[in-house]
């Protein structure tokens, strides 16, 4: 098989341009017409099919080692698609630190289809048996959660499932197919919010489900038609750009995270650092036995008796406060004051979530600008 960085650049490529463009179109046609009344064509209306989704589909279903992809107008959408495949009645377990998007979607809104859910940490075999139920469908989780970075081996969970005839369902978001390639390893569905690292850039919003079998992906084809959350044309082509240049940026942004890590073990107002990406770090042996790297988001605490962690952020020039993560500028966040601020504090600290966490996105930037601006940053921070 042809290497992962040349599958990159060279994705599947519908070769139906008369013109020898070495890219796939932008084809914006809403319809497309019959040769004639009966006609078998491949398209015929934009919701259903459209050759510049259809490229980036069949990449993504190659990168990730699985039998077919559909792209999505969100990370959400996808989720929702791949939700959408259970009805009343079943019982889902879930990890214990999903992304809050996924968690709010399944109270919210399944729950009241009647969906049954049940979450547990996925790191204790023990938790996930005791959850399983007659009902039981199926069990979903992050291999690496945000914002505290906690490893799920999925070989462990696979046993499991396989064990009981459950469909496993990995959100590889953090990691993207570059770094981990959960069906490979018995996962049977696999989600990405695509807007993340494998755009890359922060000017797409998409998502991404992959399936490990024709069965899953004849259901996911119904829901991605029938709900019609699909990626536009010139969303897909940029998604598809952004692919190209996955390991590139996500080999820059790893060594950036270990150079901004090792800074900040050197740092007395730093006590927790969360990345199972360097030795000695909570989940480093079990996650590389299954991922090359850790990605490039980690979260570390400051001594509140030193540092004020909310000036600290504030004071930050070169990383951006804001949400998500992934793309090429480096991003910064405090939790409980952001992502988690719906939160009550007792609910915070019960998430692991303390007033003084931070987590940082890291970017491509030059490394040493990166350090000058966390130092200046906790001096100006100093109680």
């Amino acid at each position: 098989m042809t290497k992962f960085n040349t599958r990159l650049v060279h994705a599947p490529n519908p070769h139906d341009n008369n013109t020898g463009a070495v890219e796939v179109p932008i084809y914006k046609a809403t319809t497309f017409a019959y040769p004639s009344v009966g006609s078998q064509v491949e398209y015929d209306y934009s919701r259903s099919g459209n050759p510049t989704r259809r490229a980036v589909e069949e990449q993504l279903a190659d990168l990730e080692q699985g039998q077919q992809a559909f792209v999505f107008s969100s990370g959400m959408a996808a989720i929702h698609a791949a939700l959408a495949l259970f009805k009343a009645g079943d019982h889902l377990i879930i990890g214990d630190q999903i992304y809050g998007g996924t968690f709010r979607i399944l109270h919210q809104f399944f729950q009241k289809w009647g969906l049954e859910i049940t979450a547990v940490d996925t790191r204790d075999p023990a938790a996930i048996e005791a959850a399983i139920q007659p009902n039981t469908k199926a069990i979903y989780f992050e291999p690496v959660t945000n914002p505290l970075l906690h490893v799920t081996s999925i070989q462990q969970v696979a046993t499991i499932a396989h064990q009981h005839a459950l469909l496993m369902i990995v959100d590889n978001t953090f990691l993207s197919p570059y770094l981990l390639q959960p069906i490979t390893l018995g996962a049977d569905i696999v989600i990405h919010s695509a807007t993340k690292y494998l755009a890359g850039h922060s000017d797409v919003s998409a998502g991404a489900v992959i399936a490990r079998t024709p069965e899953l992906a004849e259901q996911l084809y119904f829901v991605q038609n029938a709900i019609g959350s699909i990626l536009s044309p010139e969303d897909a082509h940029e998604l598809a750009r952004g692919i190209k240049t996955l390991s590139l940026r996500l080999d820059r942004q790893i060594a950036n995270a270990k150079r901004l890590i090792n800074f900040l073990q050197q740092q007395p107002v730093v006590t927790i650092i969360n990345y199972p990406g360097i030795p000695g770090q909570p989940g480093y042996e079990q996650l590389h036995q299954e991922a090359t790297e850790a990605g490039a988001v980690f979260s570390f605490e400051l001594d509140d008796q030193l540092v004020d962690a909310e000036a600290f952020v504030n004071h930050l020039k070169v990383f951006q406060i804001a949400v998500s993560l992934g793309a090429v500028e480096s991003l910064v966040e405090l939790p409980s004051k952001m992502s988690h601020a719906e939160l009550s504090p007792a609910e915070q600290l019960a998430a692991g979530i303390t007033p003084t966490l931070i987590r940082i996105s890291v970017g491509i930037e030059d490394v040493t600008d990166l350090i000058e601006d966390i130092q200046q940053a906790l001096a100006a921070a100093k109680k």
